[in-house]
């Protein structure tokens, strides 16, 4: 009878990183043993004596500790080196004592090594980060010993044990001094990225704000060899944006407006940018759009007379050609004409159009948008106003009217209001073109609104029908990010409404269901269901042996270029994760962490999470959290956050595929009905042209004989 395995021992390798000439020690790892017990046993058969003094420590950086022991598993390879304690107290004596070869070689071996928790509370436990501030202060030292305890000052803060507000003024200076005066990108980006830390969790704003001006940064964007700097340089400039009041906030949007900012800015939108930068570049173009918000969210008030004073101005654009002095005329005919100019002009309330901006969204933002394109571009303006002024008045299409719904549906289209999302990477480069590039974009989706309602040939009871078009014109041709306003504006006069209608047709009848009830169809059906439903998972399984890069997450907060990587073994057994960077796809042997499909208890998804306590604020991200509980009580989960809804659909019909149960994502019934309605069509084809009746035809009746005669 064949041994019970103890599900507590795993069978692993053991290095010994100080001395090569030592074997390897194959050993049993029990679970339930002191990690003191285990690391004496190891230095005894080494002929160590100070066993007090090692450690175990994985593969990447990170020391073995009873919190995280349970990410041993069979054929995992550890390391023995010096504790933490052990390797902080060798560090601080040769910071303080050593040569300066010997600092620049333990800072090298501390920035990498402060990226690991465990060693990082032991070496701000023992004064070592006041060392690190004490150097980068001192004015004699050398760049590679300040790159190095810059980078490694970095790592020690991200973990969140000491508060930014402990920072000296004398500190801060010497970072804004390390911006304007080194040559050195690494010290450079290092400084930009403690900067930002104070901006965001410290009372430090105000000084950060006085000596870092817009010149500077525009400076770094400009210059800067490497992309990593440019990419601090726009997070900063995002993190004072978000801290300022309402007024520097828009002394900054029209600071940025200028050509000379958006110019450089546009020079660092590349095709090959990484996806933090494509993120900073989402939040900067969030946050100007943003101070729409309160124009969209206002009202306007009826005394308001500059408010008053562009209706005017709306009216007497679009109506001087006539030869005729509007205010002449109202005084002599008592007020009639406004009414008649008022009504021309598409608004609802003719008497009063005042009232027609009371509605928010979009507030006195369509009135905003409305003056702009009235003043820029009156031929345009003067042009829809009156060829809808010559219409039948069952095809008028209503300029006020229309103007208004039109900036209430761009306004949900870019989420104006919204707070950045942690994950977002969908900016448009187009929006950095202009210094007013909502109102132009709404200029150019006027135009292309009155000419769809001409083709559509509607009435103010289309209303509704003629936006739902618009809105697809609108969505689909900012679908691949056009470069500049022109580029949108030459993509979207591609889609017209007939172009639109026959793209509709196409989509609903690729993805029709097949609504015949004839019961040979409801067979078919049910018997091709299994193989669709297989497919379906083999896909799933697919993608999740392809692999996918998830953002790593601390405390609820997405932690900046830090990213791991998660794929499922060929055999659909095992599936491996580790640590990456934003542009590789690590192979199998490349992840060191694994975790047995067998030892997959079940799979909790959005609230259930543990780690989505942290997140309970930030709703949008609730819904793509999903973690893997381990079979073991004692052992913890491994916790996901999807970038987006298909990566989190995937994933979680593939391991509900792994786990035998049935895969139940929106997702998944859209691709069932999709691949259903296609094979039925496909098996159809011969049968074009057929009616196929719902019920099989009726059995004649029998013939009063069977006496048949057949003529040759």
């Amino acid at each position: 009878m064949p041994a019970i395995k103890d599900s507590h021992i795993v069978k692993i390798a053991v290095e010994f990183v100080n001395d090569t000439q030592m074997y390897p020690q194959l050993i049993e790892f029990d679970q339930r043993q002191p990690l003191s017990a285990i690391i004496q046993n190891l230095c005894s058969t080494w002929g160590i004596l100070d066993a007090e003094n090692y450690a175990l420590q994985f593969d990447g950086i990170n020391y073995v500790t009873e919190k995280n022991r349970h990410e041993v598993k069979n054929g995992t390879v550890l390391k023995l080196r010096f504790s933490p304690s052990k390797t902080t107290n060798d560090i601080l004596e040769k910071l303080k004592r050593g040569t300066h070869d010997e600092k620049v070689a333990v800072l090298k071996e501390l920035q990498v090594l402060s990226a690991d928790n465990t060693f990082a509370l032991e070496f701000i436990k023992e004064q070592g980060l006041s060392l690190i501030i004490d150097l980068i202060e001192e004015s004699k030292s050398e760049d590679r010993i300040l790159e190095y305890a810059l980078c490694s000052f970095v790592q020690l803060m991200e973990h969140g044990t000491i508060s930014w507000d402990i920072l000296e003024h004398s500190f801060i200076m010497h970072n804004v001094a390390f911006i304007t005066g080194s040559s050195k990108p690494e010290i450079i980006q290092s400084a930009l990225s403690i900067l930002e830390n104070i901006v965001q969790s410290s009372n430090k704003y105000a000084l950060v704000e006085k000596e870092i001006t817009l010149e500077t940064l525009l400076k770094l964007l400009r210059d800067a060899a490497r992309a990593q700097v440019q990419q601090n340089a726009i997070a900063l400039l995002n993190a004072l944006f978000i801290k300022a009041d309402d007024a520097k906030r828009r002394v900054l949007a029209t600071t940025l407006g200028s050509k000379q900012y958006r110019s450089v800015i546009n020079s660092v939108i590349t095709p090959t940018m990484g996806a933090e930068m494509a993120h900073q570049l989402y939040v900067l173009q969030t946050l100007t759009l943003g101070l729409l918000e309160q124009r969209m969210k206002t009202p306007m008030d009826v005394q308001d007379q500059d408010a008053q004073d562009k209706i005017k101005e709306l009216r007497r654009i679009a109506f001087e050609a006539d030869g005729i002095d509007p205010d002449v005329t109202a005084r002599r005919q008592h007020g009639s004409s406004y009414s008649s100019h008022y009504k021309k002009l598409g608004f609802k309330c003719d008497i009063n159009p005042a009232q027609d901006f009371f509605e928010t969204p979009p507030g006195t933002l369509a009135l905003d948008c409305m003056i702009y394109f009235a003043r820029n571009y009156t031929q345009s303006y003067t042009k829809v106003v009156h060829e809808n002024s010559c219409r039948a008045d069952e095809h008028e299409c209503p300029f006020g009217r229309t103007s208004i719904e039109l900036v209430k549906v761009l306004c949900d289209i870019f989420r104006i209001g919204e707070s950045p999302s942690e994950q977002g990477q969908e900016f448009y480069p187009m929006f950095f073109t202009h210094d007013h590039p909502f109102e132009e974009f709404f200029c150019i989706c006027i135009v292309v609104l009155n000419k769809t309602w001409k083709d559509m040939r509607a009435t103010t009871e289309d209303f509704v029908k003629v936006f739902s078009v618009v809105r697809e014109q609108i969505v689909r041709s900012i679908v691949g990010r056009p470069a500049s306003l022109e580029d949108f504006k030459s993509k979207i006069h591609t889609f017209t409404y007939n172009t639109i209608t026959t793209l509709r047709q196409q989509e609903r009848t690729s993805r029709e269901e097949c609504e015949s009830t004839a019961s040979a169809i409801v067979s078919l059906k049910e018997k091709i269901t299994p193989e669709i439903r297989a497919l379906i998972k083999e896909q799933r399984l697919g993608y999740l042996i392809v692999g996918t890069r998830f953002c790593k997450y601390s405390g609820g907060k997405r932690e900046r270029d830090k990213y791991w990587y998660v794929r499922l073994s060929p055999n659909h057994k095992v599936i491996h994760y580790g640590d990456c960077d934003e542009k590789t796809v690590p192979t199998l042997e490349e992840l060191p962490n694994k975790l047995a499909v067998i030892d997959i208890r079940q799979m909790l998804v959005g609230k259930e999470c543990p780690h989505m306590k942290d997140m309970r604020t930030k709703k949008a991200s609730t819904p793509l959290g999903f973690s893997l509980v381990y079979e073991s009580s004692e052992q913890t989960t491994l916790d996901f956050i999807a970038p987006d809804e298909a990566t989190f659909n995937y994933w979680t019909d593939g391991i509900n595929a792994l786990l035998g149960q049935p895969m139940t994502s929106k997702q998944q019934e859209e691709d069932f009905e999709t691949l259903l309605s296609m094979e039925i069509k496909l098996r159809l084809l011969d049968t074009e042209g057929v009616d196929i009746s719902k019920d099989p035809p009726a059995i004649p009746p029998e013939p009063e004989n069977y006496d048949f005669c057949f003529d040759s």
